[in-house]
């Protein structure tokens, strides 16, 4: 039997990559019939580039950059010389994963780290830059990346202002372009397709993840407008909300203003690239999960996408999530995990062990024979 072990990332506790292997060695323990092949996936969220970059074999570069609040950290990206593309997750340098209990602070938090990775990237002869944009720290409307890449940012009185200091981006009162900014294009992936305004914008909906409170949202929120018009009204534009422009603190909404970009769904640029059509067709069994499976798994997420994909071809899908959505939406078999008590310790422990035994439980099921 034919099994591809494809999951996305279980947030916050469990990469793609150690998650497939968990699930590869529970099967082949229990079933000595089974042909195994992982395959993780990703979305545009956290470490979707660095699954490219193992995916496709490409040289990974280390490189020592700035993390949200300024500190140094090692950072990887993955370069595609023949091509002239750099495969960067935002997540790398500028994550929230990499923090380790830092008070979260959004009027200071940059992606200033970011844009360093972007600067070596260039240097390598980069014409390209397609940036992952999960699990960011930030929400900066990528004015760390842009001041990295030669824009300037001034006070009142025309003094150029410092990343990361307190208060920065409401200090912005003027933007100076330079003959330092780079050709270059950029291609976000993006695993959600929230506007950066409104109801559902990155403020109300990510910025508690970041450090906002609720108080503060109506306040920061005239701040990034602000900023936003500033930024497009630099560059003779008009600012037009787009999807996705929600995502990573409104990135592509501040890069484009700048540069050439393009906004792709995630899952759907990661599927194509790795050519995860001919893995779903070898198979007679897929296997994915996610974190929490739930109603926003629906647009665009990994685990979601796989099974219409699995559906085309005919094949049995299993999904592996602690949410309950799943039957309902067409999976053959939802293997159930329990809720993290994420006050304990070594919860990256306890999810692996939750994830093995879940997995143990279910293969007394008819669906298995």
């Amino acid at each position: 039997m034919n099994v591809l072990i494809s999951p996305n990332a279980f947030k916050g506790t469990i990469s793609a990559k150690k998650a497939a292997e968990i699930i590869s060695d529970v099967i082949t323990l229990n079933f000595m019939q089974v042909n195994p092949l992982i395959v993780p996936i990703a979305d545009g969220g956290d470490g979707t580039c660095q699954l490219v970059t193992d995916a496709l074999m490409l040289k990974e570069i280390k490189s020592w950059a700035l993390n949200a609040y300024g500190r140094p950290i090692s950072a990887t990206f993955g370069w595609d010389k023949e091509d002239g593309k750099a495969y960067i997750d935002v997540s790398s340098a500028s994550g929230i994963g990499s923090l380790n209990g830092i008070s979260l602070d959004p009027t200071i938090a940059s992606t200033y780290g970011t844009g360093m990775l972007i600067q070596k990237a260039i240097a390598l002869g980069a014409k390209e830059i397609v940036l992952g944009l999960g699990g960011s720290a930030t929400i900066d409307l990528g004015i760390g990346i842009l001041a990295a890449l030669g824009i300037a940012f001034l006070d009142e009185k025309g003094r150029a202002l410092s990343p990361f200091s307190p208060n920065y981006l409401s200090k912005i009162q003027h933007i100076q372009r330079t003959p330092k900014i780079p050709k270059v294009k950029f291609t976000f992936l993006c695993d959600v397709t929230n506007r950066l305004f409104g109801a559902a914008g990155a403020i109300p909906v990510f910025g508690p993840q970041k450090g906002l409170k609720e108080d503060e949202f109506e306040g920061y929120e005239s701040l990034i407008l602000r900023l936003a018009t500033t930024l497009y009204g630099k560059s003779h534009l008009n600012f037009e909300d787009q999807s996705g422009f929600g995502a990573a603190g409104g990135i592509a909404a501040g890069l484009t203003p700048f540069f050439t970009t393009e906004l792709k769904i995630g899952s759907t640029y990661f599927f194509e690239k790795i050519d995860l059509k001919s893995k779903v067709d070898w198979a007679d069994i897929v296997i994915t999960g996610e974190g929490r499976y739930d109603a926003q798994s629906k647009s665009g997420k990994a685990s979601y996408e796989l099974l219409q994909l699995a559906k085309m071809l005919g094949k049995k899908i299993v999904l592996i999530t602690s949410g309950n959505n799943g039957l309902d939406d067409g999976f053959d078999l939802v293997i159930t995990l329990p809720d993290l008590d994420l006050s304990g310790s070594d919860i990256a422990h306890l999810a692996e062990e939750n994830l093995k035994n879940a997995i143990r439980q279910s293969l007394s099921s008819n669906f298995w024979q």
